[in-house]
Parts: C-alpha cells; sequence; structure tokens
C-alpha cells in the first residue's frame, strides 16, 4: 500500500515540539507514538481514501464516535476499541491539533512500557 507522504507530513508536524515521539511503518501506514504507546496514524487506502487513525482509549471512543466526521476503526471484520478514522478532508489544522489532544492525554495514562 503506497504511504502518503503528505499526511504523513501533516501528522509529523502537529507533533512537532512533544518529546518521546516515533513513528513506524504499519497497519497499512505509518503510525505514531507516544514513549512507545500509539497515539495515531496516516494512510491512504487502495480506493484513495486518505485518512488519520486516532487512538483516543476506549474510555473515549464513544464520545469521540460522536462527532459527526469519526468512524470506527475496522480491520477485516474485526472493531478496533479504542481507534476512530477521520479523513483528510474533513481534519483541517486544528481539528487535527484537537484529536492529538486526546491521543496525546490517553497515551499519557498508560503505563510506561519496559
Amino acid at each position: 500500500m503506497p504511504q502518503d507522504e503528505e499526511l504523513i507530513a501533516r501528522m509529523r508536524a502537529a507533533l512537532e515540539g512533544h518529546a518521546g515521539i516515533s513513528e513506524k511503518r504499519m497497519m497499512g501506514g505509518t503510525c505514531f507514538f507516544l514513549n512507545g504507546h500509539m497515539l495515531s496514524g496516516a494512510r491512504r487506502d487502495k480506493d484513495g481514501l486518505r485518512r488519520f487513525m486516532f487512538r483516543v482509549g476506549k474510555a473515549q471512543e464513544a464520545a469521540a464516535l460522536r462527532n459527526p466526521v469519526a468512524r470506527p476503526v475496522v480491520q477485516g471484520a474485526r472493531k478496533l476499541g479504542g481507534l476512530v478514522h477521520v479523513t483528510h478532508d474533513e481534519c483541517d489544522a486544528k481539528e487535527l491539533q484537537e484529536w492529538l489532544h486526546l491521543c496525546l492525554t490517553h497515551a499519557a495514562s498508560l503505563p510506561p512500557k519496559s
């Protein structure tokens, strides 16, 4: 699956200045991590759909899905809890920061990776 360098660059720029950020190619795109905990991802699907994935956590998932632009993440026939998708077109710079705030808050609440 082709990487979407523009989406990846948007995510990198939005996370710039946060300590402990890393990235890894996985789940058909590029995922971003805070101290080893997944935060978000960026990918372009085979049909050309460009979207971000945000790990908001299971506790915040229902609230996140009340946002009309958010969709649950489904891989195969399995829904992945605590993750939502938002298309590139529905996520301007301000909204990207708002989604990442939820992700960073969730990741910071998790125990350290050993």
